[in-house]
């Protein structure tokens, strides 16, 4: 979390001392009031770059470096820089004032509304700002701070332009070492990420390299004196031990709201979606409210210890995962190794050149960028979703990331009501004479839970939530064991509900299931044989698979034995499924897994 935390302090425009504070003090608060055991809280790339806006806007750069140290006798930094981290912490505590409020008035409920299209292409505009603020330290490049609309392009703008006048008028002008130097981290840090992903399975300590290179830098540029030598930019004074808790300036709040606003929607997105994603991957829930809560007091008590806005981070979630961390107990031991930089190592680290830390936020950021692939996903799944991907994408890179988030699930929400009217609507025919031949033998497997299940409405994102909590509901409802419900299948689309003369006669209430995957056309065997012995025929053709619907089919069975084991069997009818949309199919698929 070191390296994060430093990086992410310069990317909010404040010393980086300050990070450490935010990776310590979040992680206490969101420990105890949390519902997600695999969330990393800390600084965060997205709520640092909105609280940027608020920084620079109220006080403004007067220079690019850390390295003057004006003793004020708070920290021993200057005014400028606790009127910067004032301001911060004020958009921290307003943003965490706006979260706890949306918990008293139960919102987590409304974040159905965020479909995971809308919260990739808003991520993914969002670390393209970020990347693109980070230029100016990569390359040792004097660039303005630009915000507001447009800020991007207006950026790549200058960017382009002092490529230019560098190459064709004032080439010395480039710090080469400084580009070297930023080019040689990230290929380091790229490298050493993927072969610890690739062979964590194998080796049970992971290599945190973000940590030794910054290391290593602060000790390479100390003796070759590259500060002076190069001109390379570097950390600068970096204070010893915790601060005294002191009140955010109150007096600033009106001028922060808009991005104390974007501080607190953006970040519970983005910790949300990495709660929803952890709880989905290790089997357990996470309470949308109480989320809200928890990143709401993370923002608000850490403000008075002088910390910059928090959420959870992809790369310290990540870390996690790799680590095999199971509880909030790992971010806890985490905090002890901060209490050590801060106390012991932080001195140290004067010397860290500006261009590693920002190198660490690049590449930080390359889940986020990596989800340009998703549009893949989108395309082949629905491509309304892909194109609400691009535009989100599209409004958040011009404007900022509350913009196309609020872009994002208007479009959403429009669209969807617009598709609704327009569903189309399925003609169901009897089939006839079509019949079931189950055949029984000693070591059968009896199928008595069964659970049928009609979906007469469109699955999109306005009643995917309530399809998965009813589904599950179902499922559960008369179970003999908790087991039984864990082991669902999916069986298709038909229903078997009538008797047969010389079958056994099969009730509404409990009706035979066969799963379709041990259907074929004709009176061929099982394709996918059953794990104890037995064979299910069917007599009739027709295409049991894709879009098709059974209004009514003749069952026979010869006599039937007890198992064994008891497994739990979904059915699904999906005849009355008109349209759905990405976020559907997932809910979908989750059900049935």
């Amino acid at each position: 979390m070191t390296p994060y935390g430093l990086a992410f302090a310069v990317l909010s425009s404040v010393h980086p001392v300050f990070g450490l504070y935010g990776s310590f003090f979040p992680v206490i608060i969101y420990a105890i009031f949390g519902m997600g055991h695999h969330v990393a809280t800390g600084t965060f790339a997205l709520t640092s770059l909105i609280s940027a806006n608020a920084v620079e806007r109220l006080v403004p750069s007067v220079r690019t470096n850390f390295t003057t140290n004006n003793n004020s006798g708070v920290l021993g930094l200057s005014e400028f820089e606790m009127q910067r981290i004032g301001v911060a912490a004020a958009v921290s505590f307003l943003g965490g004032i706006i979260q706890v409020a949306m918990f008293m008035l139960q919102l987590g409920s409304a974040t159905f509304l965020l479909t995971e299209p809308v919260i990739s292409a808003m991520t993914t505009g969002a670390a393209t700002h970020v990347v693109t603020s980070q230029v100016k330290y990569l390359l040792g490049m004097k660039m303005p701070y630009i915000s507001g609309p447009l800020g991007f392009f207006h950026i790549l703008q200058i960017f382009l332009e002092r490529i230019y006048a560098y190459i064709f008028e004032n080439i010395r002008s480039v710090q080469l070492e400084t580009l070297l130097l930023s080019l040689l981290s990230i290929v380091v840090l790229v490298l050493v990420k993927e072969l610890n992903e690739k062979f964590q399975r194998n080796i049970k300590v992971v290599l945190p390299i973000d940590l030794v290179l910054i290391i290593a830098t602060s000790v390479a540029c100390y003796y070759a004196d590259m500060e002076y030598v190069y001109g390379l930019e570097v950390v600068g004074h970096i204070p010893e031990g915790l601060p005294s808790p002191k009140t955010p300036p109150m007096n600033i709040l009106p001028e922060v709201v808009t991005e104390a606003f974007g501080v607190a929607l953006v970040g519970y997105v983005a910790s949300l979606a990495l709660a929803k994603a952890s709880a989905k991957k290790f089997k357990y829930t996470v309470d949308d409210n109480q989320e809200f809560l928890a990143h709401g007091l993370s923002n608000v008590i850490p403000s008075f210890f002088f910390c910059i806005p928090s959420a959870a981070a992809m790369g310290r979630t990540a870390l996690l995962y790799s680590t095999g961390a199971k509880t909030q107990v790992a971010c806890l031991i985490s905090c002890v190794l901060i209490l050590v930089v801060i106390y012991a190592i932080g001195p140290m680290l004067y010397w860290l050149p500006m261009c590693v830390l920002a190198s660490v936020i690049v590449v930080g950021l390359k889940g986020m960028l990596m989800q340009f692939r998703d549009l893949k996903k989108y395309w082949n799944v629905d491509k309304i979703d892909w194109s609400i991907w691009v535009s989100t994408y599209v409004f958040t890179i011009c404007f900022a990331a509350n913009v196309g988030l609020l872009y994002g699930v208007v479009c959403t929400i429009v669209i969807v009501i617009f598709r609704f009217p327009r569903a189309n609507t399925l003609n169901l025919k009897n089939v006839k004479e079509v019949e079931y031949k189950y055949k029984t033998e000693d070591n059968c497997e009896s199928l008595k839970q069964v659970k049928i299940v009609s979906v007469n409405n469109p699955l999109v994102f306005l009643n995917a939530r309530k399809f998965h909590a009813d589904l599950i509901e179902i499922i559960q409802k008369d179970s003999t064991s908790s087991q039984a419900c864990e082991d669902v299948n999916k069986v298709g689309c038909a229903i078997c509900f009538s008797n047969h003369g010389d079958g056994v006669k099969i009730h509404q209430s409990k009706p035979l299931l066969l799963p379709l995957s041990r259907v074929q056309r004709g009176s061929r065997a099982v394709s996918t044989p059953v794990q104890k012995p037995g064979s299910l025929y069917c007599s009739a053709g027709g295409q049991l698979r894709g879009k098709v619907s059974f209004s009514f089919i003749k069952c026979v069975g010869e006599s039937f034995q007890s198992c064994h084991s008891e497994r739990c069997v979904l059915i699904l009818d999906c005849s009355g499924l008109n349209f759905f949309d990405y976020t559907g199919v997932s809910v979908l698929l989750q059900g049935i897994q």
